[in-house]
């Protein structure tokens, strides 16, 4: 039982919710049941260390058969302990330190075995909330995009709140980092994409899913909460689309926005496909 919340071992884990450690690490801290049972179940080999309360593991019974399929042993701590380990207020019990993934987006815009590229991928572009990003990897998940890219301009993805938003997503689906706006617009399209922005003066996302804008393979661009995408950046896209708001709601919140989009998109695409 780890029971010195100033233990260096504890520390260390602690200082994986700074992005200096995790870079110096590779490593990344996966906090609550349902993200370390994702882990678990989808990529065991990511798991460097496993800690639980003994109640917690009493309550998470899956946990502790997962990890003992793993071979991984789950090292108990006090509350004490998983509290100063936890970037959380109540981590409910779980931590685990995990390596770090990221996808190249040559893998994210390759053929699949049959020679078909990628039908749908999401790109971010300074996307700072953390919130926000999780919450588009895990919308992205739901939808069935191919793959998401977050440019080297927006949050971390091993940021705590964002693993977290993700609720074990990221184990998901391929999501690559650090690569350049203008690069992944041109690569994207290279691998027949358009490219479509969510932006508030675009037109009208459901006028143009009428027109069948969207039954093609789509990258969409999603850009800063505060900002949006810059002329620029617009520029580069083919075009641009906005969410309607049909209420008296003065915006939409971009995760949100994002949900619509990709889903927009994968019913559409599905739709073409089912019609004989």
């Amino acid at each position: 039982m780890i029971d010195n919340p100033r233990s260096p071992r504890v520390r260390a884990v602690a200082k994986l919710a700074k992005r200096d450690a995790r870079s110096q690490t590779g490593l990344f801290l996966l906090e609550g049941p349902q993200a370390v049972a994702e882990a678990l179940t989808f990529r065991p080999d990511l798991v460097v260390e496993l800690f639980a309360t003994p109640t917690a593991l009493e309550r998470h019974a899956d946990i502790a058969a997962a990890a003992a399929d793993a071979e991984i042993t789950v090292e108990y701590v006090t509350e004490a302990v998983l509290d100063s380990m936890a970037d959380t207020v109540t981590p409910q019990g779980v931590v685990a330190v995990c390596h770090q993934f990221p996808t190249s987006i040559k893998d994210i815009l390759k053929p699949d075995a049959d020679g078909a590229g990628p039908k749908l991928i999401a790109i971010l572009e300074e996307v700072r909330d953390p919130g926000n990003a999780g919450t588009i990897v895990r919308a992205a998940d739901a939808a069935g995009v191919d793959g998401v890219i977050f440019s080297g301009r927006s949050v971390d993805l091993y940021n705590p709140k964002v693993v977290r938003s993700s609720t074990g997503s990221i184990f998901h689906l391929p999501v690559a980092v650090g690569a350049e706006f203008e690069s992944v617009v041109e690569r994207a399209r290279a691998a027949g994409l358009q490219i479509i922005a969510a932006d508030v003066k675009g037109d009208d996302l459901l006028d143009a899913r009428e027109r069948g804008v969207l039954d093609i393979p789509t990258a969409w661009v999603f850009g800063n909460e505060a900002r949006g995408l810059t002329d620029e950046h617009l520029a580069l896209t083919d075009r641009a689309l906005t969410v309607p708001i049909y209420g008296h709601a003065e915006s939409m919140n971009l995760a949100t926005a994002a949900s619509v989009c990709l889903y927009e998109s994968a019913f559409s695409q599905r739709s073409r496909r089912q019609t004989p």
